[in-house]
């Protein structure tokens, strides 16, 4: 079975882990400010973290068209909607830190950041729309991953075509 590029297997991992770390960084975050607890470095951490995946994902588009992709597994209609979700992926990865970005550049959040200022943060975001953007955003992510999880899992343990091992940094032998 031929596999992904060791490259795209360690950003593929790596941008997970950056994913989650986001996550839990944003609910972290979105709590602290609904209790008037929100700092610049919290804002900060979130923003390198988010912009990481950001490059993360580019980087890999950049060596998915460099090292190329291992064939489909079949040509289905449930393997054309894998492909699809995996499309919808990259763009969720990258449209993601992007709103974030709009979400800075449209709120207090940005001024408080550049002039140091933790009063300026917002308690709220009304009338930011990147912020609402960003929020279903999120959750669109959440289902992408959850169902490139559970078709993984699928193929893992139901089908037993050992799928995995495309993107596991073991060599099989």
């Amino acid at each position: 079975m031929e596999k992904y590029s060791k490259r795209n297997i360690i950003i593929h991992w790596l941008t997970l882990a950056l994913l989650v770390a986001a996550w839990f960084l944003g609910d972290a975050l979105d709590e602290a400010r609904h209790e008037g607890g929100a700092t610049i470095a919290g804002y900060v951490v979130h923003l390198l973290v988010g912009a990481s995946v950001l490059l993360m994902t580019l980087a890999r588009l950049v060596f998915r068209s460099k090292d190329g992709i291992p064939p489909a597994m079949g040509n289905t209609p449930m393997d054309k909607v894998a492909k699809g979700i995996h499309y919808a992926l990259y763009a969720v990865l990258v449209l993601l830190p992007v709103s974030g970005m709009m979400v800075v550049l449209g709120s207090d959040v940005g001024k408080a950041i550049m002039s140091g200022d933790a009063t300026l943060l917002p308690a709220k975001f009304q009338g930011v729309e990147a912020h609402e953007v960003h929020e279903v955003l999120v959750t669109v992510l959440i289902t992408l991953v959850v169902v490139h999880l559970l078709g993984a899992l699928k193929h893992q343990f139901v089908m037993k075509d050992n799928i995995m091992d495309r993107m596991s940094l073991r060599n099989k032998g």
